[in-house]
């Protein structure tokens, strides 16, 4: 099966779309001290995820002098969307009802299961 690109940037992607939210835009320098307060990475490090993403689309570069400033293509928003989509289809079949529900449920609450599965459930264990 082909793999399809996933929406959702992997997280030291993110950590720097993240930075560049902050900033509005910047050059490598200016992300790596952002992303030093968390993860303290090396500046090519930063530049290849920087190349990376700009790769994909999520940030435009220009070049100032003798490096690049890169500013963010995909909004916060954008991004969250990708994400709890990716999160509705992956674990919740596409229903935000399911989400919503689990979300409101408390902690210490078991999930509900329903009568069938129970029966099935205790002769197997019989």
């Amino acid at each position: 099966m082909p793999r399809t690109a996933r929406q959702v940037p992997p997280p030291l992607e993110l950590l720097c779309l993240r930075a560049l939210w902050s900033l509005g835009e910047g050059n490598v320098k200016a992300v790596q001290q952002i992303v030093a307060q968390s993860r303290p990475l090396a500046y090519t490090t930063i530049m290849t995820v920087l190349d990376r993403l700009v790769r994909k689309g999520l940030l435009a570069r220009r070049k100032v002098g003798r490096s690049f400033v890169y500013a963010p293509q995909a909004t916060r928003d954008a991004a969250r969307r990708a994400a709890v989509r990716e999160l509705l289809e992956g674990y919740f079949d596409g229903s935000e009802e399911a989400l919503i529900g689990f979300l409101q449920r408390r902690p210490e609450e078991p999930p509900a299961v329903p009568a069938q599965s129970a029966d099935r459930i205790d002769t197997v264990l019989l």
